[in-house]
């Protein structure tokens, strides 16, 4: 036996013609533990296709998704003071806010943008939740009233996706005072007589939950997403009860009278336009048309049995 050419070579050959596949080709599904390729991941808007489960969707994916063509236009949001309380616990606030645009690749933890949503213009927010938990400060807040703004100055609908942690801690009572500041915006567009229409999505807590994400004309929330100001652990602490199952989840709270729908991810598009329609007055939106007959036209024959 020639240990050189039957095992040191076919070792050496090995090693060179290993090739590295990327970890990041597969996600695992948190609910069912399905291994999903990312492009069928992607294409099916990050929503489980074994289980159904909704998991996190960046906003500018979302508004890709949202948008006619993907087509949008970002609306600028007012630049707050950075760390007006020079916060700091392991790290100086302002690492933390680089480190999470790093990640995100975003400014902040909300994206505001106008477009068409099937032929119907409209103006939209969506929260981050992978930038600081989408955590609610005073970019947040002013991200809303520009919103708020726009949708009044052009005469469109406002379109709202919570998720959200709660106020950010970092900014003390400056993240607690954009609850009212975000109640007058959403007021602004109700006395403008248009919808005002929240999504909320999994998880929205906290102040956000106790402001603006409960505020909508229509409550529209995504499967199993997690809504509520204090998280069950808490309540069960509280309370030293065990909760019922599903207990503030969106298909319990629909079930109480908190929501008006649990519409799945893939859907909200048709049922946004819809709904928008439907408060604006306006005709509902044809999805295709054909094509109208020719007037020369001769009718064919009907092959009727006229045998008495």
């Amino acid at each position: 036996m020639n240990w050189i050419s039957n095992y040191v070579r076919p070792k050496i050959n090995s090693l060179f013609s290993r090739r590295e596949v990327p970890e990041n080709l597969w996600t695992k599904c948190p609910e069912c533990g399905t291994m999903i390729f990312h492009r069928e991941l992607t294409d099916n808007l990050n929503v489980c296709p074994n289980c159904g489960h909704h998991m996190q969707i960046s906003p500018r994916d979302r508004f890709r998704a949202l948008f006619d063509g993907g087509i949008f236009t970002e609306v600028k949001v007012p630049e707050p003071i950075v760390d007006p309380l020079h916060f700091r616990d392991q790290k100086k606030y302002p690492d933390r806010l680089k480190a999470a645009q790093k990640s995100t690749g975003e400014k902040e933890a909300m994206l505001v943008a106008e477009g068409e949503m099937g032929r119907t213009p409209i103006v939209a927010a969506a929260q981050d939740f992978s930038f600081m938990g989408g955590s609610m400060g005073m970019y947040v807040g002013n991200a809303i009233i520009a919103a708020a703004e726009r949708a009044v100055e052009l005469g469109r609908p406002l379109v709202l996706f919570s998720a959200a942690g709660g106020a950010r801690m970092q900014e003390g009572i400056l993240s607690l005072m954009q609850m009212p500041r975000t109640t007058v915006a959403v007021e602004m567009v109700k006395e403008a007589g248009l919808p005002y229409i929240v999504v909320l999505t999994h998880p929205t807590t906290g102040g956000v939950t106790a402001s603006y994400a409960m505020l909508g004309d229509v409550q529209i929330a995504e499967p199993n997403a997690l809504i509520c100001f204090a998280g069950p652990r808490v309540i069960e602490q509280t309370i030293r009860e065990k909760l019922p199952e599903g207990f503030q989840r969106a298909e319990y709270l629909l079930d109480h009278g908190m929501l008006d729908r649990v519409t799945p991810r893939k859907d909200l598009k048709d049922e946004l336009t819809a709904i928008i329609r439907l408060l604006m007055s306006q005709p509902q939106a044809v999805k295709a048309e054909l094509p109208a007959p020719a007037e020369d036209a001769e009718a064919e024959p009907l092959d009727v049995d006229t045998t008495p």
